[in-house]
Order: structure tokens, then C-alpha cells, then sequence
């Protein structure tokens, strides 16, 4: 299993959601995790139900066995200064930049080293090793940008080492690439059972390819629980009004004259059951359409509760069932 699992996704297919459960996960039976955000929205706070997180690594939740889960919410403009201290040793004149907002305006006028930044810090969290020589945390889970950015957000390394072909900067670039790039890291995209984050996720694990960066697994949210088979589906299409109507009325919900209780329902419960098979259908399709991108295919239930801190152990217990652990 590789020590640092990037979590992407279309917007609204809830991958910080199975980044924390994945975190959750990978702590069971005594493991540490840290799990970074990196967009600044504090959507991890949320989910366990905790305060905002600063920048610094936090525990925030115990895992099945006895496990930890740290979070870490990315600052940039922090990110920079802890950078600045680690290679160049400014100290105080580090602080006094911040103040004159020279941070921010390096941050904000090239985008590239804040991603630079932010990956590093992840990087550098994988790498890190205690007095006693052993890793500080076993797994590192990012919930990284969507989709569509995530190629260019974890290749930005790559083309700073291009530019800055000598110096610290280089060497820090080459470094974390060295971990993106290697089997240590693992890129899973989340999708839902949708045409266009199918299409999106297709799409990304192609440009990700390209890259050579290493895509781990399609984790497939929010699936809703199978109600009817192909071969219900087809005894609905086939079934007359008059013998469902006869079901209902034998199972107690009104006589099965015309215009009785029964009659009544007859509509609505076929054109339900329609609706759901066009569902059942286009699912199906999408399903097929991630099986032929060659990857480990995993899938979490919505729940029908809607998600909260019990719902996340309960994806987490998903997860390890189905080997993310």
C-alpha cells in the first residue's frame, strides 16, 4: 500500500468525504495517519465535527483498533515561511517578509509555488522519520484539487526543477517528485455513477498517465442500494395493470375495481418503477464505461442518514472490506 494516497474528484462526487474515510481507514489497527487539506475549506473540520484547523497537525479522530488520525489544513503563505526557514535560515526576517506582505504577493503572483508548496509539505510529511528512525506516519492521505487540476497541482514539481536547474529549489522540486512519481504515491479519483464525472474521471487518469504519475483506484460514491434486477426490470415492462392491481389489493391496499385504492396506485407504482429502470440502465452503462479504464473499481453506498461522523466510520468499514487499508 503507498505511503501517500491523493485523493481527486469531479466537484460534488464527495472526495473529501472519502479522503476521510480513507484516512480512517489506513489508521486501523494501531497506524497513524495524517491527513492534509489543501484548498482551505475546511471541509475536514466539518466532517469529524471538529474546530477549524490551523496549521498544524492535529489529531482529530481514533480509529477501529486504536489507531490515530491527524489533520493538517494548508496555509501557503505558512507553507512558504516554514520553506524560507528550512533552506535559507531567515529567522525573524522570515516574519518581518509576512508582515510587509511579500508572502503573499509570492504566492499569489506565481500560482506554481504555492502548489509547489503545498505538495512539498505533503512530501516532506511521508518522509519523516522520528529519533528512533521510523516514520513518523505510516500513511498520508491529501485531499487534493479536482479533477480537472490535479495533473498540473502534483506536476508543478516537475517544472520548477526545469527552471531552477541548480539551488535548493531545484533539489526540493526534484525531491518531491521522487515521491510523486515513485510507487510510494497513489492517485484514486472519485466518481459518481454519472456521465460527466465518468467522462471527468476518464478523462484525468489519461492526463495523469501522461504524466507518469501513478493512479491508484476509481472509488465509485454514493451508489444507491439495488432495489430491482435486470430480470424484475423486465417483468415490470411486460406486466399488466390489472395483475398489479390484483397484487396490491390481495397484499391489502384497496379493492381492485376501477377507480379503487388499488387502481389508484397502479400509475404511479409503474412509472416509479420506469423511472428507476432508466436509472438502473445509465448506471449500468457507467459502470462499464470505468471498467474498461483498467483499474481496481471500489464503491461506497449513499446513506440514506446523510453524513455525519458515524456515517464516516461506516465508509471507512466499506473501505477496509474492500482492500483500501
Amino acid at each position: 500500500m503507498s505511503r501517500l494516497q491523493v485523493v481527486s474528484g469531479k466537484g460534488g462526487t464527495g472526495k473529501t468525504t472519502v479522503a476521510a474515510a480513507l484516512a480512517l481507514a489506513l489508521a486501523t489497527e494501531g497506524k497513524r495517519t495524517l491527513l492534509v487539506e489543501v484548498e482551505g475549506r475546511q471541509g475536514i473540520a466539518q466532517l469529524f465535527e471538529t474546530e477549524a484547523l490551523p496549521y498544524e497537525e492535529r489529531k482529530i479522530a481514533v480509529a477501529p483498533g486504536g489507531g490515530e488520525v491527524y489533520a493538517l489544513a494548508m496555509d501557503p503563505e505558512l507553507a512558504l515561511l516554514d520553506y524560507l526557514q528550512m533552506f535559507y535560515k531567515l529567522g525573524g526576517a522570515g516574519r518581518a517578509l509576512k508582515k510587509l506582505g511579500a508572502i503573499d504577493f509570492a504566492t499569489t503572483i506565481a500560482p506554481g509555488i504555492r502548489d509547489v508548496l503545498l505538495t512539498g509539505k505533503a512530501c516532506e510529511a511521508v518522509r519523516r522519520k522520528d529519533k528512533s528512525g521510523r516514520f513518523v506516519y505510516d500513511y498520508v492521505v491529501m485531499d487534493a484539487p479536482p479533477t480537472g487540476r490535479i495533473t498540473r497541482f502534483l506536476n508543478v514539481n516537475d517544472e520548477v526543477a526545469g527552471l531552477a536547474k541548480i539551488g535548493p529549489i531545484h533539489n526540493q522540486a526534484q525531491a518531491v517528485m521522487r515521491v510523486l512519481k515513485s510507487p510510494e504515491t497513489a492517485v484514486h479519483l472519485v466518481t459518481l455513477l454519472e456521465e460527466m464525472p465518468v467522462q471527468e474521471t476518464a478523462d484525468g487518469i489519461a492526463e495523469l498517465r501522461a504524466a507518469r504519475l501513478p493512479v491508484g483506484r476509481v472509488i465509485v460514491n454514493m451508489v444507491r442500494p439495488q432495489v430491482l434486477d435486470a430480470n424484475d426490470l423486465e417483468l415490470v415492462r411486460d406486466v399488466e395493470r390489472s395483475s398489479v392491481a390484483r397484487a396490491l389489493s390481495a397484499a391489502g391496499l384497496g379493492g381492485a375495481r376501477r377507480g379503487g385504492n388499488a387502481e389508484r396506485l397502479v400509475g404511479p407504482l409503474l412509472a416509479q418503477a420506469a423511472e428507476y429502470a432508466e436509472r438502473y440502465a445509465l448506471e449500468q452503462e457507467q459502470r462499464a464505461a470505468l471498467g474498461e479504464l483498467g483499474l481496481p473499481l471500489d464503491e461506497l453506498p449513499l446513506l440514506a442518514e446523510g453524513m455525519d461522523l458515524a456515517g464516516l466510520y461506516e465508509l471507512a468499514t466499506e473501505l477496509r472490506k474492500q482492500g483500501l487499508s
